[in-house]
């Protein structure tokens, strides 16, 4: 995993998160009008809250789109953390061309939400995959 550095702001945005929810932040990413938060293992439940209280009152505070992501020192397990709630069949990580690679499978009606409105969805995923632990391209089958 390459070390990850974390603006001011990015720092802000966890000491905020972490005080609303009480849950703990690993990283914390701010990506065209949104920020997605990498949340330590376990600690999704107290994220997100009763009813979703916790990540709402996140939302109404920061007025941005919050996107969570459940941490895994496992590889193939956070990229099918990443795409939750989106069912993954299989992950498989090669490394071809000096480069780390994974492929992704799902459901071929789950294809569209995987991708997202402009590939934002994918977008986060390839982002997170390659801070966390250095796959440089997802790649959906």
């Amino acid at each position: 995993m390459s070390e990850i550095k974390l603006s001011t702001e990015g720092l802000r945005y966890i000491a905020l998160f972490e005080e609303l929810t009480k849950a703990t932040v690993k990283d914390c990413i701010i990506d065209d009008g949104r920020i997605i938060y990498v949340i330590k293992a376990g600690d999704m439940g107290a994220a997100i809250g009763k009813n979703g209280d916790h990540i709402n009152r996140v939302k109404k505070t920061v007025d941005k789109q919050i996107d969570l992501v459940e941490y895994s020192d496992e590889p193939v397990a956070f990229i099918k953390n990443a795409f939750s709630p989106i069912t993954v069949r299989s992950v498989n990580i090669v490394d071809r061309n000096n480069k780390r690679l994974a492929y992704v499978e799902v459901p071929n009606k789950d294809k569209g939400l995987a991708i997202g409105r402009n590939g934002k969805n994918i977008q986060k995923v390839k982002l997170v995959a390659k801070r966390h632990h250095d796959i440089d391209d997802v790649i959906l089958q």
